[in-house]
């Protein structure tokens, strides 16, 4: 892949690609990694980064934040909205997901993850709680590092015109992220034969050196929301915030609780198009729409895989 092209919906094997928008976006190409950038409301209605276990880097966090030059200032939520408050500037893309490959490449996504299309405004304990947000990122890239494994992921705030505004940007009261993998296909093949737990297809055809063909890939998909409309409230925003809780919204998480959603429900709540991620879900097609679908996350192994 060029890395200079962002996100490559092939990287899977079959293919992902990236979320659709109902909304004009920016399509901002950056190492490893593509923003889908709404100018109306100066933050990212999306981001999707490849994510390959087996090429991390562990490289020094560069932290020097900078305005998209692809994007005109007065159109993305810049330092003022950050300065002496509880705000942190949370990375969409995290720092460390896009850093792997040579070491020039993954210095170029660490840098390239420091502009402000790639931040939203995330209240400090939400963006460092361990419970919420960093905990949740911590688990995903863990997993594809200690597997080995290529992961994409899609991650996002849920955009809505009545977020409580703050010096000009609305603040987002939750935040999704939706990461995808390939696996073995262990339904039947045509007929001919059928796929085992280990993936190892009956009746498949050889190499000519003895070896089985490998089987074929599906992908793989978990969502999760989180919500940080609780922390808002000691930031004495507007008046927009209060009629934001009075507003129709999901129900409250609460400031340290994570769940597990169905795909469909972020599609439904973002209004993006996720592609064939929302039949990839490993959450049972038959959990009801709307609470009862929400999975409650207390530690790592409460995730449905």
């Amino acid at each position: 892949m060029d890395h200079t092209e962002g996100y490559d919906a092939l990287f899977l094997g079959p293919p992902l690609p990236l979320p659709g928008t109902p909304r004009p976006v920016e399509d901002l190409p950056s190492t490893h990694f593509t923003v889908l950038f709404d100018t109306r409301h100066k933050l990212a209605a999306a981001t999707a980064v490849n994510i390959d276990g087996s090429q991390l880097k562990d490289l020094p966090r560069e932290d020097t934040w900078l305005l998209d030059p692809r994007v005109p200032v007065d159109r993305q939520a810049g330092p003022e909205v950050y300065r002496n408050n509880r705000l942190d500037r949370g990375h969409l893309v995290r720092r460390a997901d896009p850093v792997w490959g040579p070491v020039d490449v993954a210095q170029q996504a660490n840098v390239d993850t420091f502009l402000y299309t790639n931040a939203a405004p995330q209240v400090d304990d939400f963006n460092q709680g361990k419970q919420l947000w960093v905990g949740l990122e911590d688990h995903v890239l863990r997993y594809a590092e200690t597997w080995r494994q290529r992961v994409s992921v899609f991650t996002g705030p849920v955009l809505r015109d009545d977020d409580p505004v703050y010096r000009g940007v609305g603040v987002p009261r939750h935040f999704w992220k939706v990461a995808v993998w390939a696996t073995p296909d262990t339904a039947p093949t045509d007929g001919t034969g059928t796929t085992d737990r280990t993936g190892t297809t009956a009746g498949a055809t050889t190499d000519g050196a003895g070896d089985a063909e490998a089987p074929p890939l599906r992908l793989a998909a978990a969502a999760f929301l989180v919500d940080q409309s609780p922390l808002l409230a000691g930031l004495d925003l507007d008046e927009a915030l209060r009629s934001a809780r009075d507003a129709d919204a999901p129900p409250p998480l609460g400031p340290f609780r994570t769940f597990q959603v169905p795909v469909s429900q972020v599609a439904e709540l973002t209004g993006l198009d996720l592609g064939p991620a929302v039949a990839a879900d490993v959450l049972p097609p038959t959990r009801a729409f709307g609470e009862k679908a929400w999975v409650p996350l207390t530690e790592p192994s409460d995730i449905v895989v």
